[in-house]
């Protein structure tokens, strides 16, 4: 069985309309899509707003992830923070940037005493090549930073 769909004709104003908008939707997605992505300043911004004027240490996290990765679209990360984990001495959270994705603050994971050792592993959306950096708050207000740099070949959040 058959079934008769009558077209209506499109106006010559209407595909005006419609091709203006179109054009206008590729200009913008050409000539602005930096806009969408952050940069070291914003990354910084976002870090000073978390630490406020503490100055923070390194050497007690442990970033494993592999130097390339081929898709961006899933990037393997684990995080370890050195920290005897009782009541007194603990890890509270710790909060990982991508200082070239459209939204830089990509994690934060949270622990406990009763976590027995600060330590996680996940996966992340990369945009481009770009630095990883994460802080490492502490239950005595201190805080710890340790950065590295990773290579996409594929982007992941739409490049």
């Amino acid at each position: 069985m058959r079934t008769k769909i009558d077209m209506l004709p499109v106006r010559r104003r209407q595909l005006l309309k419609i091709g203006g908008a179109c054009g206008v939707a590729a200009i913008a997605g050409n000539l602005l899509p930096g806009l969408a992505r952050a940069d070291a300043r914003a990354v910084n911004a976002a870090i000073e707003k978390l630490i406020g004027d503490r100055t923070p240490g390194t050497g007690r996290i442990a970033l494993e992830m592999p130097l390339i990765a081929e898709d961006g679209n899933m990037v393997p990360i684990a995080i370890e923070v050195e920290s005897p984990m009782t009541e007194t001495d603990y890890v509270k959270a710790v909060h990982l940037f991508a200082d070239r994705n459209p939204r830089p603050k990509v994690a934060t994971l949270r622990f406990t005493p009763a976590s027995g050792r600060a330590k996680a592993s996940t996966r992340m959306r990369l945009a481009e090549t770009q630095n990883i950096i994460a802080v490492a708050e502490m239950s005595d207000g201190s805080t710890f930073m340790a950065k590295a740099r990773i290579r996409v070949t594929i982007g992941g959040c739409g490049s």
